[in-house]
């Protein structure tokens, strides 16, 4: 079965706000047992436009992907990080 992804983009407006995302987020992500693939480290802008802080998360599965986005753990961290960041989150099926 193809593993599933987030690509996450993001642009912190509140550090310290987001560091409560960060820990609300876990549970649901200790939940889904995730793999960190990529996590806000170095980048470069090569096309497009870009956001500061970029994550690439490992599921199982895309279902597994889909379904720990949509959790009720995520969502009450997706409350929290719309409060204080910007971005976007894909959700995307591997080969």
């Amino acid at each position: 079965m193809p593993k599933g992804y987030w690509i996450a983009r993001v642009d912190v407006r509140d550090a310290e706000g987001y560091k409560e995302y960060v820990a609300a987020a876990k549970l649901a992500f200790d939940r889904f047992d995730v793999k960190f693939l990529a996590r806000g480290g170095e980048h470069e802008f090569a096309e497009g436009q870009g956001r500061a802080r970029n994550v690439i998360i490992e599921f199982p599965s895309l279902t597994a992907a889909h379904d720990c986005y949509h959790s009720r753990e995520y969502q009450r961290a997706v409350a929290i990080r719309q409060k204080v960041a910007d971005g976007e989150i894909v959700l995307v099926e591997g080969t």
